[in-house]
């Protein structure tokens, strides 16, 4: 039973929902913007009800796997059980099946996981995101700062329940990071896209071409 929820909750980590949302206004995320099928791309190439959508629904196939999967389990749940699912939402969503393994960067279904197991851990990551974007109103930098943050508030609230938890919290961090290797590039070149709070703003396709976004 443990396996079967395991590989399902790989199955639900995979599935694109911002891929599928932009096919359905004919857009292939892929050929857009960063090319990234997360919520930030979908915010920016399809509109902010449809980003805000594929950011809830790609932040509840990491909750509901790491949450509700191990009352599955009906009593024989090991301790960690939840995190285990949680992590295959994770590596689901970045590596989807469906996708020939070209995902997102994990950082909606990562917050989805660790708002149910180490909420305390999400606050202070959402707080410093929310510092970084409104100072620099980069996306990437707000993730990348969370993808930190949250590790080290793992280690300070958590390490008293064990290193299990705070350990992949580490490991975490480090994909998210990792996995905005290419933002952080262009964030060095002076290229990275800026989000707008107001107004419109600029999609690049993949091909080099612009258009104006609502």
């Amino acid at each position: 039973m443990f396996y079967a929820l395991l590989f399902a909750s790989y199955l639900i980590g995979s599935i694109p929902f911002g891929w599928l949302f932009a096919r359905m206004r004919g857009v292939d995320l892929r050929k857009v913007g960063s090319g990234n099928i997360g919520a930030t791309n979908v915010f920016r190439a399809v509109g902010k009800g449809w980003g805000s959508l594929t950011l809830f629904l790609d932040a509840a196939k990491g909750w509901g796997p790491a949450v509700l999967f191990p009352l599955l389990l009906q009593g024989t749940a090991t301790p960690h059980a939840g995190l285990a699912f949680g992590v295959a939402a994770i590596v689901g969503h970045t590596w989807p099946v469906y996708l020939r393994f070209r995902g997102g960067k994990g950082v909606a279904t990562s917050a989805g996981v660790l708002l149910g197991l180490a909420p305390a851990a999400v606050g202070v990551g959402v707080l410093v995101f929310a510092a970084l974007l409104g100072l620099s109103r980069y996306v990437s930098l707000g993730s990348m700062g969370a993808a930190i943050a949250v590790p080290a508030a793992g280690w300070l609230f958590y390490r008293d329940q064990g290193l299990t938890l705070p350990s992949v919290l580490t490991l975490l961090g480090a994909l998210i990071v990792w996995r905005h290797r290419t933002n952080l590039r262009r964030l060095m070149e002076g290229t990275e896209a800026k989000v707008s709070f107001s107004g419109g703003e600029r999609v690049t396709s993949m091909d080099g071409t612009k258009r104006e976004e609502p």
